[in-house]
């Protein structure tokens, strides 16, 4: 947990006066904020735990990050009550919208100046397949069943392409978890095909030249929104203000533009519902039902 300790001021010259009694003194808010398992825990710890301080420091709560083994549980642990807010994916974050009304706040506007992210259908470079049709009796890599990039995309894709059982189509399809464990199953040939978004591709690649050089990108999606902080639905207003305008001025102080940089990010922007109009219409085109889906990872 991350523990901020608040200063106290005392007089000189009349210290017991200036101390307030211990009624008086208002415990410092927990705020549980939950991870997709986008990378590797370690790695989504390190990108986030800057960021966790920061909020905790300007909005005057303790923020604890709970990184998630799977996609889909984080709607479980809104539910449970084990989490107050999370960085959502535009999947979970639209199923979160219509299951359980949580409220999207900001998302952030990453160095290129986007604020949206899409998904990517990949070979190798060295592979022969180059369409659907010879992508027939092959392994095929998912991220999970509760992402837009790992898991809606390729559905689309194959629904497109008069695929209407993918499972009979391919010789093997398997879920990584990750979007990061599906790209370098490709990279390594433990898949032949794999679906997974863009922006780890391209984070992953500025350490990684193979990933150019080596994999070859069949299809795109639509754009949609980058992973945005939504909170639980009847989180306190003055709360929920509080946290949303410290990521929106966080581009307005060296502290707060040093740790975007380092996340990969200009600024945040506000972000609401609307924004998810691309997932429900993604949903609706292979006629998934947002409301009644139920998050089986199989």
């Amino acid at each position: 947990m991350l523990f901020f300790l608040l200063p106290f001021v005392f007089s000189c010259s009349d210290q017991q006066q200036e101390t307030p009694p211990k009624s008086a003194v208002s415990p410092r808010k927990k705020f549980n904020l939950g991870l997709i398992p986008e990378q590797d825990l370690f790695s989504q710890k390190q990108r986030y735990t800057p960021l966790a301080r920061y909020i905790s420091e300007k909005a005057g709560a303790d923020v604890e990050l709970k990184i998630l083994s799977r996609y889909g549980n984080i709607i479980d642990n809104f539910i449970s009550g084990e989490l107050d807010g999370a960085f959502f994916g535009s999947f979970t974050g639209a199923l979160a919208i219509k299951k359980i009304g949580v409220e999207p706040l900001a998302r952030p506007v990453w160095l290129d100046g986007k604020s949206t992210y899409y998904g990517l259908i990949f070979v190798r470079e060295d592979s022969s397949i180059k369409d659907v049709d010879s992508m027939k009796g092959k392994r095929f890599a998912f991220v999970d069943k509760a992402t837009t990039a790992g898991w809606l995309l390729p559905l689309s894709y194959f629904k497109e392409s008069g695929i209407e059982d993918y499972r009979t189509w391919f010789a093997e399809t398997y879920f990584t978890g990750t979007h990061e464990d599906t790209i370098y199953d490709v990279l390594n040939g433990k898949a032949d095909i794999g679906a997974a978004k863009n922006t780890v591709f391209d984070r992953l690649a500025e350490k990684d030249s193979r990933l150019r050089d080596e994999l070859h990108i069949l299809a795109t999606s639509p754009e949609v929104p980058a992973n945005a902080l939504a909170v639980k639905k009847g989180l306190d207003n003055s709360f929920k203000a509080k946290l949303k305008n410290v990521l929106l001025q966080m581009d307005q102080n060296e502290d707060g533009r040093k740790i975007l940089h380092d996340f990969g990010a200009l600024r945040f922007i506000s972000t609401a519902d609307k924004d998810y109009e691309p997932v429900f219409t993604y949903a609706n085109r292979i006629r998934l039902d947002l409301r009644k889906y139920e998050y089986r990872n199989k």
